[in-house]
């Protein structure tokens, strides 16, 4: 028997408040739906956020050690893994950076045919979302910048040196201004105060974060927000819709009912988005239709991260957005620097000696030989003074075919729970040392007398550490080849639909932010009116 409309909670619940979220939950709630938008992380005031910047334990998401702040870091077999969690998603700690793919990214055949190619498909909605979260450019070059475009120059390419696009509110600093891009509908904002604090929630009100447009104006439309309501799995009813099996993040003595939907949107990131899915089908096995290739072709922007410490402990570079500037050495390369905030200062332990090679037990040798055989300045980082304000991050990326997947079961990594699990298939891994990397930090160490340094995540422990995981539900023409269709529906599941990172079929090769809400205003496009 089909379920009436008295049988279900809410039309459409949507799982996530990240970029693929928020648009979902007001596009959707702008064709006439009842929508309500469920996020497992806490609604965070200014006052958190301003802790955060300050402070590691007020940034860190560790729910089972009562940490419940925006950031969280995950490390698997082959791969380590940063996300932001709370409302508002990636935008809470995302660097602002709102940049298109290259050419290469949309004509990758790991894409389903589309009439006149994804490029001329996405072009629209990737106007829109550059309108929704307030594109600019950073108008505030600073010594950090200079040395960059030095090591642009260095590496023989000065003319692609130039500021990134940013969503942040570039008005007078700190100073109260009415709504400045929906005609009065949206909140008022701040003028940026170039803290270099993007990275960890803007205390000030000034980055264009997802609460200051796409959520703010989707509960205006009526859309119902919980916070603190993590998703465990969804149940397939008889006839259509799903209900959502809940639980709180971390009080597990409170109990959250299940909730009916007559359509649900998976907006939780790959990590959430995988996990409810393999969750649903293997361990309750509650929607059994799920694709076989679920958790497949993985990707991440085949990225690798150096830093380069200035030796002059009055150096600070940290006034200015965190990422200000970029380029491209090649072709296939994409780089950004990178400034911290005090509350990162963890990361000092993060950072080890620059060394070469691709073969990783060789390059971990050469990473313990060096603490040994030159022990004060293979350790310079763990001691310095005024870490955050002389430490510049490069974060260089490649569009490059990578690929692993993600498994699930019971892990000795999570001690014994159910969870993803990374694996290697075939093909090439996302990679831990690229030669262009090694070779900005070095120029960038120049021009700025600094001491270049490798993440030891990297060096040591061979994994590829990302911000930007892609994939896992991809977008396909065929179950066999991914897991949803063109529409975002996942394969066997009406009325179940993927719109985040996850359904990235190709590796973006730039900040996957600005295509996460591209997709999503097409898929919301494509949504039928209620």
């Amino acid at each position: 028997m089909t379920p009436s409309a008295d049988d279900f909670d809410h039309d459409v619940v949507v799982v996530g408040s990240g970029f693929g979220g928020s648009v979902s939950a007001l596009r959707l709630a702008e064709k006439g739906w009842k929508v309500a938008l469920l996020e497992q992380g806490r609604r965070l005031s200014p006052e958190d956020l301003e802790r955060a910047g300050t402070d590691a334990r007020a940034l860190a998401w560790m729910p089972s050690l009562g940490r419940s702040g925006p950031l969280a870091q995950e490390v698997f077999q082959h791969v380590g893994i940063v996300r932001g969690i709370g409302l508002g998603g990636g935008s809470l700690v995302y660097a602002a950076v709102l940049l298109r793919p290259q050419e290469a990214f949309f004509t990758d055949p790991a894409w389903p045919d589309a009439e006149g190619g994804w490029q001329a498909e996405l072009a629209p909605h990737y106007a829109t979302a550059e309108r929704m979260l307030g594109l600019a450019t950073n108008p505030y070059p600073g010594l950090q910048d200079e040395w960059l475009r030095e090591t642009a120059r260095r590496m023989g390419a000065e003319p692609s040196f130039g500021p990134v696009p940013q969503g942040i509110f570039f008005g007078a600093p700190g100073r109260a201004h009415a709504d400045p891009f929906f005609a009065g509908q949206g909140p008022a904002r701040k003028g940026c105060e170039r803290c270099g604090r993007c990275i960890t929630g803007c205390a000030v009100g000034a980055k264009n974060s997802l609460d200051k447009n796409y959520l703010h104006l989707a509960e205006k439309a009526g859309v119902a927000v919980r916070v603190e309501c993590q998703v465990t799995h969804l149940e397939k009813l008889p006839g259509e819709g799903y209900r959502l099996h809940l639980r709180h993040p971390w009080q597990r003595s409170v109990s959250l009912p299940p909730i009916r939907a007559r359509r649900v949107v998976l907006s939780a990131g790959v990590l959430g988005t995988l996990d409810i899915l393999f969750a649903s089908r293997d361990r309750y096995c509650t929607l059994p239709d799920v694709p076989a290739s679920l958790g497949q072709h993985v990707r991440t922007n085949s990225e690798a991260v150096v830093g380069i410490l200035a030796q002059d402990a009055q150096t600070d570079i940290s006034q200015g957005t965190t990422i200000s500037t970029h380029f491209h050495p090649d072709a296939h390369t994409h780089i950004t620097q990178n400034r911290f905030p005090p509350s990162y200062g963890f990361m000092r332990m993060y950072m080890g000696p620059l060394v070469d090679g691709a073969r990783p037990w060789r390059r971990g040798a050469q990473v313990l030989w060096a603490f040994v055989a030159r022990p004060v300045r293979s350790t310079r980082s763990f001691f310095a003074r005024h870490w955050y304000r002389r430490m510049s991050v490069l974060t260089v990326m490649q569009h490059a075919d990578n690929a692993m997947a993600f498994g699930y079961g019971r892990t000795l990594l999570r001690g014994g729970r159910w969870g993803l699990r990374s694996q290697v298939p075939g093909g090439a891994r996302p990679p831990s040392y690229l030669p262009q990397a090694n070779a900005a930090a070095r120029h960038f160490a120049q021009a700025s007398g600094g001491q270049a340094m490798n993440v030891l995540f990297e060096s040591l422990g061979n994994l590829s550490v990302t911000a930007h995981v892609l994939g896992g539900a991809v977008i396909a023409s065929r179950p066999e080849q991914g897991v949803v269709d063109a529409d975002h529906q996942v394969f066997g599941c009406p009325g179940l639909y993927v719109v985040d990172a996850s359904a990235i079929p190709a590796n973006v090769g730039v900040n996957p932010s600005l295509t996460v809400t591209a997709l999503a205003e097409r898929f919301a496009m494509r949504f039928p009116h209620r």
